[in-house]
C-alpha cells in the first residue's frame, strides 16, 4: 500500500486503513514507513495490523509519502527482522521498499553482493532489491529502478518511497497485482482495488506489466517499458488470494469465483441434498455451484472470524491447528444429508481430510468434494509457499487416490479450460502451478520430489 497526499497528517492513517483491508494477503507482520523532508520514519512488528499500530504510533508518522506492507513469508523466515517495509540508509539518504512477490535469482544476486562486501541484515529477497537500488541511485530513483528491473528476475509488485516521492513498480509479466487510485489531493497504489474503496479513493487503472509509476508534488507520471512485456497475472489471485470485492486486471474476483462454481457444476454434477462451502474463499464458487445445479446452498461450516487464513500459516503444524479452531460443523444442516463440499483448492490435502472427517462425524451420509480450480501439481516460484512438489498432493497421486486419502465419497476438480473461462478473459494468466508452463526459467531445486 502506498499513499501520496499533501495532507501530511492523514497519510499514515490512510496507509493503515488500506493495510487493514489487505490483511487477508498476509498475517505475520505489518509495517508503515513515511517520508518527510528526505527522512524516513517507520514502525513495524510481528502481528496483525491493529496489533502493531496504535493511535499514538500513527500520530508520530507524518509525511507526504507513505508505504505499508502486510507479510506472508515465502523467502526468508517469519521473524521480526524480515518485516517490511524495508528501510535502508545509503550514501545519498534513505529508501523504504515494500515488495509483494518472489525473485527466482535472489540467491545468486545475494551471493554476488556478499562477495563484494555487502552486509545483509535480513534473509529476504527484498533486501537484495534494496541494495541494488542503493547501488544505482546516483542516477536518480527512476533510473535505479529501471536498472534493477533489468537484473532481478521473478515476480514483484513494489511500492518505494524516497525523497518525497512515491514509486510503484510491476514486473514485466504482471504476475503480482498493483493498481492506482486517485484521492482529492493525491494518489494511492495498492495490491488490490478493495483497499482503494476502503479509503475513498477512486480507481484509475492497474499498473501495467513493466511499468514504473512516479508520484510527487507534480502529480503522477508513467514510464512504460520498451522491453517485451506480456501479462501473466497469477491465477491463484482469482482462485484464493484476492478479496472477492476486488477487480484485478479487469477480472472481477467475485464473479470469477461464482462462474467457476457454475462451470464446475456442469463439469462434475453429483446427486446430493445440499451444497456447502469451505469458507471463505470457497463460498462464492459454492453459491455458483448451487445456483447452476439447483441443489440448495446451506451453511455447513461455521468460521471463527477471529482466525486467519490457514493456507498462509508459516508451517504445516500451525496450518493443521488452525483448521481445528477456524471451522466448526453446523450439525443441524448436515446430519443425514448427502453433502457437496466446495473448496477453492487442495494444495497439501491435510486440511481437506480433517474437514471431511468433521462432516462425517457430525452425521453427513456422504461428502462429495468439488474443487473450483484444477489440481495444483507444480511448484510456485513467484510468491505462493509451495516450493516443493513432494508436498503437493496432486503432484504425487491421481484423483482417485486423493479421494481415498481425504475420505471423500467422490472428488472432482474444475478443468483448466473452465477456470480460464470463469475469468471472462481468454489469456493473460500464469497457470504454472497447474500445468507447469512457467513464464520464465525457474530454479530446478524447487521441483525436486
Amino acid at each position: 500500500m502506498g499513499v501520496y497526499s499533501k495532507d501530511e497528517e492523514s497519510v499514515s492513517k490512510l496507509v493503515y486503513y488500506g493495510l487493514y483491508s489487505l490483511q487477508h494477503r498476509g498475517q505475520e507482520s505489518a509495517g508503515i514507513a513515511v517520508c518527510k523532508n528526505e527522512t524516513i520514519d517507520y514502525h513495524k512488528d510481528m502481528g496483525l495490523v491493529p496489533e502493531v499500530f496504535q493511535d499514538e504510533i500513527l500520530e508520530k508518522l507524518k509525511g507526504k509519502a507513505g508505504i505499508g506492507h502486510v507479510r506472508y513469508s515465502t523467502t526468508g523466515g517469519s521473524q521480526s527482522y524480515n518485516a517490511q517495509p524495508l528501510v535502508v540508509k545509503y550514501k545519498k539518504g534513505s529508501i523504504a521498499i515494500a515488495h509483494n512477490g518472489n525473485l527466482v535469482n535472489a540467491d545468486g544476486l545475494r551471493e554476488i553482493l556478499e562477495d563484494e562486501g555487502v552486509i545483509f541484515q535480513t534473509s529476504t529477497d527484498t533486501e537484495v532489491i534494496a541494495n541494488l537500488l542503493a547501488r544505482y541511485h546516483k542516477r536518480g530513483i527512476r533510473d535505479a529502478v529501471k536498472k534493477c528491473m533489468d537484473i532481478i528476475k521473478g515476480s514483484y509488485a513494489m511500492v518505494i518511497t524516497t525523497e518525497n516521492k512515491l514509486i510503484g513498480v510491476r514486473d514485466f509479466y504482471g504476475l503480482r497485482p498493483l493498481c492506482i487510485g486517485k484521492l482529492k489531493d493525491g494518489y494511492v497504489l495498492a495490491s488490490e482495488s478493495c483497499a482503494l474503496d476502503t479509503i475513498g479513493a477512486e480507481f484509475v487503472r492497474d499498473v501495467e506489466p513493466g511499468e514504473i509509476v512516479e508520484i510527487d508534488e507534480n502529480g503522477l507520471k508513467s514510464y512504460k517499458s520498451n522491453k517485451w512485456c506480456k501479462k501473466n497475472l497469477c491465477v491463484f489471485e482469482l482462485i484464493y488470494f484476492a478479496r472477492p470485492d476486488s477487480v484485478i486486471d479487469g477480472a472481477n474476483v467475485y464473479l470469477s469465483r461464482n462462474k467457476a462454481g457454475r462451470i464446475l457444476a456442469k463439469e462434475a454434477p453429483v446427486d446430493a441434498d445440499i451444497v456447502i462451502a469451505v469458507p471463505d474463499s470457497g463460498t462464492h464458487a459454492a453459491i455458483g455451484y448451487a445456483e447452476e445445479s439447483g441443489i440448495p446452498f446451506e451453511i455447513g461450516l461455521v468460521r471463527n472470524r477471529y482466525i486467519g487464513r490457514t493456507f498462509i500459516k508459516p508451517n504445516q503444524d500451525l496450518r493443521e491447528q488452525g483448521v481445528k479452531i477456524k471451522l466448526n460443523v453446523l450439525k443441524e444442516n448436515v446430519e443425514g444429508k448427502r453433502v457437496i463440499m466446495v473448496d477453492d483448492s487442495i494444495v497439501r490435502g491435510t486440511t481437506s481430510r480433517r474437514i471431511v472427517d468433521m462432516l462425517k462425524k457430525a452425521g453427513a451420509k456422504e461428502v462429495h468434494v468439488r474443487v473450483s480450480s484444477p489440481p495444483v501439481k507444480y511448484s510456485c516460484h513467484f510468491g505462493i509457499d509451495t516450493p516443493y512438489r513432494k508436498n503437493l498432493i496432486a503432484a504425487n497421486y491421481p484423483v482417485e487416490e486423493i479421494k481415498e486419502m481425504i475420505n471423500a465419497d467422490s472428488l472432482a476438480y474444475l478443468s483448466l479450460e473452465g477456470l480460464i473461462k470463469s475469468t471472462g478473459q481468454k489469456e493473460g494468466f500464469c497457470t504454472a502451478c497447474l500445468n507447469g508452463d512457467y513464464p520464465m526459467e525457474v530454479p530446478k531445486e524447487g521441483d525436486k520430489r
